[in-house]
């Protein structure tokens, strides 16, 4: 037989869960304010202890510099080119026929390296961008996949707490005897 008060006591305790009654706590924080201060602090340590930002900022410097240092060589290519220039046109004075011939091939030479540097190094910065880009976004989804698994571990926790705190041996003699009552009528 069911007792009429326990009935009553599982039905109040069904209706404070349902109308917002708090789970058990510590230090003053339920077990979802765990998970956010576990995640907060999982941030933070990633971004100020393993430096996730300078790391990025670095190797977006270093390959800044590497496209710095290759217009830099083109730049020097060009001042030989127009070096090149001079003298052709130093040429132009002592013969006019061959200086106007070395003076068009200087010129294209010297445009084609210019063009050719130019191309290598926004190809080379394109290349790299797209790496850095990369690593940052595998990075990004491991650290989601991480905390999602750790908030799934924590939930998962905590729900076996309050069942374990909320269930209780006459509970499950209660169950047990609503079970084998009805066993004996028909659906």
């Amino acid at each position: 037989m069911i007792n009429s008060e326990h009935v009553v006591d599982t039905i109040d305790a069904h209706q404070a869960v349902a109308h917002g009654a708090h789970g058990p706590e510590l230090l003053g924080f339920s077990a979802e304010g765990w998970v956010y201060w576990g995640v907060t602090i999982f941030l933070l340590l990633a971004i100020f202890v393993f430096k996730f930002p300078k790391l990025i900022a670095k190797a977006l410097d270093d390959k800044i510099a590497e496209a710095r240092r290759q217009l830099d060589e083109a730049q020097s290519i060009r001042s030989e080119a127009e070096a090149l220039l001079a003298e052709a046109k130093r040429r132009h004075q002592a013969s006019a026929g061959d200086a106007d011939a070395i003076l068009a091939h200087a010129q294209d030479e010297a445009k084609d390296i210019v063009a050719k540097a130019h191309a290598d190094a926004e190809e080379l910065t394109k290349r790299r961008q797209k790496m850095a880009e990369d690593k940052i976004a595998a990075a990004e989804r491991q650290a989601i996949a991480d905390v999602r698994a750790k908030a799934a571990d924590a939930a998962a926790l905590a729900a076996g707490r309050v069942i374990a705190a909320k269930h209780d041996v006459a509970a499950d003699r209660e169950m047990v005897d609503r079970t084998i009552a009805g066993l004996g009528r028909l659906n």
